[in-house]
């Protein structure tokens, strides 16, 4: 066989389109399974008309005209693709636009003046994909950004980046600034030998063993007034877990001398324990514990 015989009988092979698929390539599909499915984008933006309509009207009733002015937003617009692949967050609200649910994407950015810059994307999804952009703005009023975080949470960057170190009751989990703030910094002193992070949440057992049973308690104050108390468990006896260590973080509340956790670990590293040895070193009887942040 030729070559241009095996190529014609490989194209003979190969499945046409149907005409379906030819006219929806024509076609602008935003979801196909309710149906919105548009022929131009006059015919689109037609659509959903009414949904853009009600939430600039929202969002020029709240805005302040201390914030970045409309005639400056070009200058932004590059920030819409960022947000909308790769947001900071993403709320879900099914009640503002009657039928819908609108995915709201913020991002929080420097400006080349070191301005904090928030950019929001109001948006319909697809398969949790934005497909149709019902308004986008930047905004340093994080007072308007607020008014837009509604609904359901469904994605935060902070809580994904640190739920390896997160256990279920620690202030971690909630994604509290101090706990996120302290287990960042840890993980940057941890030596590249020690216990894979992906591997910590088979360690949250022993931290209920370390705050209970702690061989070393230590207080000390932050350079904000914090009174952080840690609990460090000596594990290395048993030969199953040799030269494993479990720190515990909390922190004090000093009228009732109870302590809320902020986040734990698991670690192999003396040289990362020392750094939790200082300030005050207290006896285990002087502490009293609370479950949780």
């Amino acid at each position: 066989m030729s070559k241009y015989e095996k190529s014609a009988a490989a194209l003979k092979k190969e499945k046409r389109p149907s005409r379906r698929e030819e006219m929806m390539k024509e076609q602008i599909v935003i979801d196909e399974s309710r149906g919105l499915v548009f022929s131009s984008e006059e015919e689109l933006y037609d659509h959903f008309l009414p949904q853009i309509q009600a939430l600039e009207k929202e969002y020029f009733s709240m805005r302040s005209k201390d914030d970045i002015q409309e005639k400056d937003f070009g200058v932004y617009e590059s920030l819409l693709n960022q947000v909308l692949d790769d947001p900071d967050e993403v709320w879900e609200d099914a009640t503002t636009i009657h039928g819908f649910k609108v995915r709201t994407y913020v991002g929080h950015y420097t400006s080349a003046e070191r301005d904090s810059i928030y950019y929001v994307a109001l948006a319909y999804a697809t398969n949790d994909v934005p497909s149709f952009v019902y308004l986008h703005f930047p905004s340093r009023d994080l007072d308007l950004v607020d008014q837009f975080r509604r609904g359901a949470l469904v994605y935060d960057r902070v809580i994904k980046e640190v739920e390896n170190g997160a256990v279920e009751g620690d202030a971690l989990s909630e994604g509290d600034d101090l706990a996120v703030g302290l287990y960042r910094a840890m993980l940057t002193l941890r030596s590249e030998k020690d216990i894979p992070e992906n591997e910590f949440k088979d360690y949250e057992a022993f931290r209920e063993v370390a705050i209970e049973e702690p061989d070393e308690i230590w207080r000390s104050t932050d350079l904000t007034g914090n009174i952080l108390v840690t609990f460090i468990k000596d594990f290395s006896d048993d030969e199953e877990f040799s030269d494993l260590r479990y720190v515990v973080v909390t922190i004090e509340d000093t009228p009732s001398s109870s302590h809320a956790l902020l986040f734990s670990f698991p670690t192999k590293d003396s040289n990362l324990v020392d750094r939790y040895r200082h300030g005050e070193n207290l006896q285990a009887e002087e502490v009293v514990q609370e479950g949780s942040h």
